[in-house]
C-alpha cells in the first residue's frame, strides 16, 4: 500500500474513533469550563510557581511547506510581580526577567538586551510587552491571575474530549474553538490541576500552523529573591524595546517571511 493511501486510511480511522469518543458515550459529558476553571484557580492561588517546558512553533513558507522549530526552557514566578523565563532554541537563547518594576529581556546570541519600566505586576507587564513590541508570548496566558477569563473571552465552543496521558501523567483533555483559533489543553487530574500540554492552531493562515507547549516539573517551592534580579552580562549592548530590534529575540530564524509566522 502506498504511504499516502496508508496515511489516508489512518486518518479516516482516527476520525471515526474520535466520533465515537465525542458522541458515543456519556462518560465524557464533563463540563470543560469547570475543568479549565479549576486549573486557572489552582495556578492563581499559588504564591510561587516553577516549571520547565518544550515548545514547537510551525510556519508556512511561501511555497506552502510546513516547517517546525523547537525550543526548550524554564519558568519561575512569584506572584504578583516577579517572573523569569529562559528559552533556548536553534535560533535564540533569550531570557526575560521581571522584578516588579523593570522588565529586562536578554538575548545571549544577540549579545544585547532591552529594558523598560513596567510597574503594576505580571499581568500588566505581559500586556505591555506584547503591545509595545508586537512580539507574541504564547502560553503566558496560562499564568495570568485571570487566566480563565482571558482563555475563554472569545470561545464559541468547548468540549471535554476525555482523558489522555502526557509524559506519563493522566490528564483531562479539553478542546475549545474561537473565531481565529482552535486550541487544546491537557490538565492533570486530581488535586493538582496543572496544564501539561497546550496546542494552539491558527485558522487564519493556509496550512493551519500550530504552536505546541509541553510543560513539566511543576513546583510550588519558595524562590530566592535573587532569581528575579537582572545584571547585564559584560560586553552586551542595550537596544530599544520597540521596533526591529526585537526581532533579535524571536524564536524563528532571521529572514522568516512575516506571512509565514503563526
Amino acid at each position: 500500500m502506498k504511504p499516502k493511501t496508508l496515511l489516508q486510511n489512518r486518518i479516516h480511522a482516527v476520525v471515526g474513533a474520535a466520533t465515537v469518543v465525542l458522541f458515543g458515550t456519556s462518560a465524557f459529558a464533563e463540563d470543560p469550563a469547570k475543568i479549565l476553571k479549576s486549573m486557572s484557580d489552582y495556578l492563581a492561588s499559588q504564591k510561587t510557581l516553577s516549571a520547565s517546558f518544550d515548545s514547537d512553533i510551525e510556519i508556512i513558507t511561501p511555497e506552502l511547506q510546513k516547517i517546525q522549530f523547537a525550543s526548550s526552557g524554564e519558568i519561575k514566578m512569584s506572584r504578583p510581580d516577579k517572573l523569569r523565563v529562559r528559552r533556548t532554541g536553534g535560533y535564540a537563547d533569550v531570557e526575560l526577567v521581571y522584578d516588579g518594576r523593570t522588565i529586562s529581556i536578554y538575548g545571549n546570541n544577540a549579545k544585547s538586551y532591552v529594558q523598560a519600566d513596567a510597574p503594576g505586576g505580571v499581568d500588566k507587564m505581559i500586556d505591555a510587552v506584547q503591545a509595545r513590541s508586537g512580539v507574541g508570548l504564547p502560553g503566558t496566558d496560562l499564568l495570568l491571575s485571570n487566566a480563565f477569563d482571558e482563555l475563554t473571552a472569545t470561545v464559541i465552543e468547548g468540549k471535554h474530549i476525555g482523558q489522555g496521558v502526557v509524559d506519563g501523567i493522566e490528564c483531562e483533555h479539553l478542546a475549545f474553538r474561537t473565531p481565529d483559533t482552535d486550541w487544546q489543553i491537557w490538565i492533570e487530574t486530581g488535586a493538582k490541576p496543572v496544564p501539561h500540554k497546550y496546542v494552539i492552531t491558527s485558522k487564519t493562515l493556509a496550512g493551519a500552523p500550530q504552536y505546541t507547549l509541553r510543560i513539566k516539573d511543576w513546583k510550588t517551592d519558595a524562590l530566592n529573591a535573587d532569581v528575579f534580579a537582572f545584571v547585564a552580562p559584560a560586553g552586551t549592548t542595550k537596544v530599544d524595546l520597540e521596533g526591529a530590534a526585537m526581532t533579535e529575540f524571536d524564536e524563528l530564524p532571521p529572514g522568516t517571511p512575516s506571512g509565514a509566522k503563526k
